[in-house]
């Protein structure tokens, strides 16, 4: 259940509609490339231009609200939603650059996601989610009873055409719902992966969605509506991992994949062509056509193996273990990777889209404005700073670091 405590009124219907990009062709340039990081903190949030690699230039702060735990802009407008740890049950819609609040809700237990897009704002709690009209932020449908969801795992996609929720069905296997925002109506359930959901994301057109588990070993892009499996991805087989977030491309053609490990995978989402099978010629081509007829008799689990991607590109992080959010954008015309981190880092790498291999580090900025050269990483950023705080009442960190929920800092 949720409480409206502002009073409906024309000016905030105004103000929303104002705010909210009408045409889809805008909407494509303000979103494309990602063109800001948004992050909270124990002082407020604040907003920083991603327009360059050497310099993280602020271009929005406020400190009127204390233990920001999560802080959502709508792309490039400046329409705000603002959660704080103070009061975790409260939604407050704000116009940032006027320093005005628009409107506030409360529900009946604690905020743990918020998304949103041109069409729809999504609140996720933990055994339900809450799907506004963004425009006048009229609850349209609420998701009740859902499987117990602690981490408030929930994707919502950017496209006006596609625009799909998604979230676990299960809280012991790995099972997707897919709900239609427009037509407030169930779209699909996919079997995903044996083991509980750990991260979800559309791609920007809204008809791919990347999954991955707990045991973080394995990611799966399916198609969306239908649930298909187009792409089946490893991470690694020596150990499972946290995964802490997946983010494609604008273009659909990479995917990233961060985790509680200095390794950040990417991944192509290209399709090989077979090529016509040859007689082989000589003894170990003859031995490799006799290992690939062998997959057929070996367990399924095998056979997969055989057939899952391996990363087209590695970025190698100064740091093992801290929460972080992941992105891929064009900067200043070449690919880059961002990832923002809990230790209160923003790093920026260079991506080949060509060769790929290992991403080169360019700058290092930390999330005050500061920027420290690639050749200047402190031995601070790495193993000796204390792990980011697990449980959701302890997310609020030393001032000017990142103060973490499911989705801060975030990039738009």
């Amino acid at each position: 259940m949720y409480i409206k405590e502002t009073k409906e009124n024309p000016r905030i219907l105004t103000q929303l509609k104002k705010l909210v990009p009408k045409e889809p062709e805008r909407l494509k340039q303000l979103i494309s490339p990602f063109r800001s990081l948004a992050v909270g903190s124990k002082s407020g949030y604040k907003f920083f231009s991603l327009s360059s690699v050497d310099k993280l230039e602020q271009i929005y702060e406020c400190t009127d609200t204390e233990d920001v735990c999560i802080v959502e802009r709508l792309f490039s407008s400046s329409l705000v939603a603002i959660v704080s740890l103070k009061a975790p049950r409260k939604l407050k819609v704000c116009h940032f650059k006027k320093g005005t609040e628009i409107c506030n809700y409360s529900y009946s237990n604690t905020i743990l996601a918020v998304k949103l897009n041109r069409q729809r704002l999504i609140v996720c709690l933990e055994e339900s989610l809450y799907i506004h009209n963004i425009r006048d932020m009229k609850v349209l449908h609420t998701i009740r009873e859902t499987p117990p969801n602690p981490a408030g795992l929930c994707a919502l996609s950017i496209n006006n055409d596609n625009c799909y929720l998604a979230y676990p069905g299960s809280a012991t296997i790995g099972e997707v719902q897919v709900f239609d925002t427009i037509n407030l109506r169930a779209a699909n359930m996919i079997p995903a992966h044996d083991s509980p959901l750990a991260a979800l994301a559309f791609d920007a057109s809204g008809t791919k969605l990347a999954t991955a588990s707990e045991k973080g070993t394995v990611i799966r892009v399916f198609s969306i509506p239908e649930g298909q499996k187009l792409f089946e991805f490893r991470r690694g087989v020596k150990r499972c991992v946290s995964i802490c977030s997946l983010a494609f491309s604008m273009d659909g053609m990479f995917l990233s994949a961060s985790s509680n490990t200095e390794t950040v995978h990417i991944f192509k989402l290209e399709t090989v062509k077979e090529k016509p099978q040859e007689e082989p010629t000589t003894w170990t081509g003859y031995f490799g056509k006799v290992l690939m007829a062998s997959t057929s008799y070996l367990p399924s689990q095998v056979t997969e193996m055989f057939n899952q991607g391996r990363a087209f590109a590695t970025v190698r992080l100064p740091f093992c273990g801290h929460k972080n959010i992941c992105a891929l954008a064009i900067i200043q015309k070449i690919p880059r990777l961002l990832v923002g981190a809990a230790d209160g880092y923003l790093y920026m790498y260079n991506l080949d889209p060509q060769e790929g291999g290992e991403c080169t580090l360019m700058k290092q900025h930390k999330l005050d404005g500061s920027m420290e050269p690639a050749n200047e990483i402190l031995e601070s950023a790495s193993h000796d700073r204390p792990l980011v705080a697990q449980t959701y009442s302890a997310a609020v960190t030393k001032d000017g670091c990142v103060s973490w929920s499911t989705s801060t800092p975030s990039f738009v």
